[in-house]
Order: structure tokens, then sequence, then C-alpha cells
């Protein structure tokens, strides 16, 4: 079973940056796409951006321009580095794979408040 832990979310004002970073196991991780949602209360979780084996990338239009996904294999670890941060990206967020995903991890709690 894949496991993943999420971390380096926290409180910061309109217009801050905020560097996520996910912890992933497996042996199958440099192989596999990976993505990161996010989820606000009362909303579906949603797909933000994701990242090929082989560093290919796509982001959502709520994101795209301000935020930028990378992996490091050798390390297992995918990273969401979210610049110019708005209220409207206070969520928890995620990581998994991408497109089959395993569990969910507990996420890291994003708010964006003055």
């Amino acid at each position: 079973q894949v496991q993943f832990v999420e971390s380096g979310g926290g409180l910061v004002q309109p217009g801050g940056s905020l560097r996520l970073s996910c912890a992933a196991s497996g042996s199958m991780f440099s192989i596999n796409a990976m993505g990161w949602y996010r989820q606000a209360p009362g909303k579906q979780r949603e797909l933000l951006a994701r990242i090929g084996s082989g560093g290919s990338t796509f982001y959502a239009d709520s994101v795209k321009g301000r935020s930028t996904i990378s992996r490091d294999n050798a390390k297992n670890t995918v990273v969401l580095q979210m610049n110019s941060l708005k209220p409207e990206d206070t969520a928890v967020y995620y990581c998994n794979q991408y497109p089959f995903r395993n569990y969910w991890g507990q996420g890291t709690q994003v708010t964006v408040s003055s």
C-alpha cells in the first residue's frame, strides 16, 4: 500500500506563498504520474496539478501561472509551490497518484486570510 504524507501548509496572508511537500512510499513512485488535489469545505475534491513520470505538467485554471509542481524521484517527493495565494485557495491539500489513486493521506491545511 502506497502511503502519502503531506506537509507545508499553514496560515498565510493573501499574496503570500507556500511550498507544499508530499512524501510517498512505494517502489512505483518513479513511473507513476502524481497529482496535487484540494478540498474546501462543502466542495468536491479537485485536481490542481499533475506531473508525469517524465516531468510533463498540467495545471488547473485556478492555479495556472502562480503554481509549480515538481518531483524528485530519488527522494519519492512531489512539491507544489504556490505563489500569490488568494482566500479562495483555502482548503486541505492532498497528493496522490494520478489517475489511479491510492488511499488518501491526512492532507495539509492551507488557510489564506488577512
